[in-house]
């Protein structure tokens, strides 16, 4: 089963990529392969006039297409998700998240914009016919740190937020494959991840 990460953070290295990595790195563990997409890569013409013949913007769009669960990155601005993922949404078609399941994430500088993402960013999902939304998870900027050489910690109510997301989707992708999902005890949890990201301490994007 394919999984796509899916980043709307205008800035890279950000919070919420390195939350998104995090995340794919643990269910990577479980056996589930998982692509990259940060949605400020693909031209920003192409993708603003939604030029469904650019090769990019195509190999984008199929990439939603072929995966069965998409993990969702955003730092929240102005109680909403960015202006750049708005855009990649509205390139898909009315249907396209059908059949797929999505965990949606997003970071921001405090705790006022905690229900943006079941606010915003849900309701978008639900009506790109999702199978299966799970729990919007919101870390804000004190409940993560990165370090150059330990990668990325959370702290521990974060942590056990993040851990259930995964175990939701990992189940999530074995029933999709008609299989029964493993005990939670069986499920390996990495000691470090990211640390192949840059940081400069200085620097703390959304």
């Amino acid at each position: 089963m394919s999984i796509l990460l899916l980043g709307g953070s205008p800035q890279l290295p950000s919070s919420s990529s390195r939350l998104l990595l995090h995340i794919g790195e643990q269910l990577a563990l479980q056996g589930h392969s998982y692509a990259t997409l940060h949605v400020r890569d693909l031209p920003a013409r192409a993708l603003l006039l939604a030029d469904y013949d650019d090769a990019a913007i195509a190999r984008a769009v199929r990439a939603v297409a072929d995966a069965d669960a998409i993990v969702i990155a955003t730092p929240i601005y102005k109680a909403a998700y960015t202006g750049l993922l708005k855009a990649f949404l509205d390139l898909l078609p009315q249907d396209g998240l059908a059949g797929k399941l999505v965990l949606p994430l997003a970071t921001g500088g405090g705790h006022a914009h905690t229900l943006a993402l079941d606010y915003a960013l849900r309701p978008v999902l639900h009506a790109l016919g999702a199978k299966q939304v799970f729990t919007s998870i919101y870390a804000n900027a004190q409940q993560l740190d990165w370090h150059a050489e330990r990668g990325l910690s959370l702290d521990a109510p974060i942590a056990a937020r993040v851990q259930a997301g995964i175990e939701e989707v990992a189940a999530g992708l074995f029933v999709l494959q008609g299989r029964r999902p493993p005990a939670p005890a069986e499920i390996p949890l990495p000691v470090r991840s990211l640390q192949d990201q840059p940081y400069a301490p200085h620097y703390q994007a959304a």
